[in-house]
């Protein structure tokens, strides 16, 4: 269900580029009324018409501006608008939800007297690919599709390859990196923080009875292009699927898939013009484009890694580790005040880690040694330390039988299992 916001004025429209017209528009899904701008060439009748759905994250039409206004002056009428935020965030989304947006921003399109509503379709980008085709599977109105770094695996999928893509970017290799384009993300997902991470966009395509224009870039770094493509050429019935061989993930021009040149890819602004006015009568593909390595699906949480379980085990090892200190009674044994004290940085370490990688993607760890950024390697070595220090103190314990070493020796057993499915005692 869709709660009820109060609507804001829009925003007074910028000028309007040479060759484009502008005309403000509103519409609602449910009790959320939205704001848009349709962009036209002046003194245009019986026109096509796209509207643009957005990309992940929070945006206004501005951020598609420069491209409708390309696409105005190759006489189509494409509508942006402010992207919702009510009912959107990292913690809450729906892709339901969006695509009934983006149908009624159809409706309010195609009721316009300069637009031809037999001709009406629908552009996404990144998350707008899995919108859009869906949005279309609901509705006749919906006359074709166009995405542009569309995606053909599911979410946590395709956000576990674009981590690891980042890691290595950087020069990490190994545990880390396994930990964080899996582990972690896995743990978002078990914990809510990833909403529609399963969402299979196979389906929808198979169901498509629409012709749709996919584009990529053959260096995008977000999506798995080469995945793409193929599941898109297998899926769609009618379909027309081009790379570009320098362009990242929103077809801006690239040398690496990272950075982000001025301009478009050459051709791209051109194309959707072209097909939008005048649809091929087959469908064509271009070859997939290489990939370094391919994406993996991100199985659900088994019962013992669930989130709520995983942050008990931190609990209890943060309890076990300053037990020790806390009760002191009587000499101390040297290798419980290393265990102790190793584990609890390892673990509270491990946290500050994670969630550096987290929001970051690992541009805030540091120099990388052995593969490794410097934070994680400490982290290992430390870990390691823990595991000797409790060699020590199980000799220890078994020698005087205390219950505070028996209580910190058990922190250090239940530390083993937890640090080998973290990473760090892992290669």
């Amino acid at each position: 269900m869709i709660l009820a916001v109060t609507a804001l004025a829009p925003p007074a429209p910028p000028a309007s580029a040479a060759g484009v017209t502008g005309g403000e528009v509103t519409f609602t899904n449910g009790g959320v009324t939205l704001h848009g701008t349709v962009v036209a060439p002046p003194g245009g009748t019986k026109l096509p018409g796209l509207v643009m759905v957005h990309g992940s994250g929070a945006h206004s039409r501005e951020d598609y501006r420069d491209q409708a206004e390309a696409f105005a002056r190759q006489g189509i009428a494409t509508l942006i608008y402010d992207k919702r935020t009510e009912g959107y965030s990292q913690f809450e989304r729906s892709y339901s939800t969006l695509a009934d947006d983006a149908l009624a921003a159809v409706g309010a399109l195609r009721k316009r007297p300069e637009i031809d509503p037999a001709r009406v379709g629908v552009w996404g980008l990144s998350e707008g690919g899995w919108v859009a085709p869906l949005a279309a599977s609901r509705s006749a109105d919906v006359a074709f599709v166009v995405t542009v770094g569309a995606n053909g695996v599911k979410p946590a999928q395709q956000q576990a390859w674009a981590i690891e893509n980042q890691l290595r970017r950087l020069g990490m290799d190994g545990s880390v990196v396994r930990t964080a384009s899996s582990t972690m993300v896995r743990q978002l997902v078990g914990g809510g923080v990833f909403p529609e991470a399963y969402y299979d966009p196979v389906p929808v395509l198979k169901s498509l009875r629409r012709p749709v224009l996919g584009l990529w870039g053959a260096k995008d770094v977000l999506t798995p292009p080469g995945e793409a493509l193929r599941i898109f050429g297998e899926s769609v019935a009618d379909h027309t699927l081009r790379v570009f061989p320098d362009a990242q993930h929103q077809l801006r021009r690239t040398t690496d898939g990272f950075d982000k040149l001025p301009g478009y890819a050459p051709g791209y602004l051109e194309l959707v013009g072209s097909w939008v006015n005048h649809p091929p009568a087959a469908s064509s593909a271009d070859a997939p484009p290489a990939q370094d390595r391919p994406s993996v699906e991100i199985a659900p949480l088994r019962w013992y890694e669930a989130t709520w379980l995983q942050l008990a085990v931190v609990a209890l090892l943060l309890v076990a580790f300053a037990w020790y200190p806390l009760f002191r009674r009587g000499p101390a044994a040297r290798p419980a005040r290393w265990l102790s004290a190793a584990g609890l940085l390892a673990v509270l370490g491990f946290l500050a880690v994670d969630v550096l990688i987290q929001l970051t993607m690992g541009r805030s760890l540091g120099p990388v040694v052995l593969g490794r950024p410097l934070p994680w390697l400490a982290l290992q070595l430390l870990s390691a330390g823990v595991v000797a220090a409790a060699i020590g103190t199980a000799v220890a314990w078994w020698r005087r039988r205390s219950l505070r070493l028996g209580v910190l020796l058990a922190g250090g057993v239940l530390f083993v299992p937890w640090a080998l499915y973290w990473g760090l005692l892992n290669v």
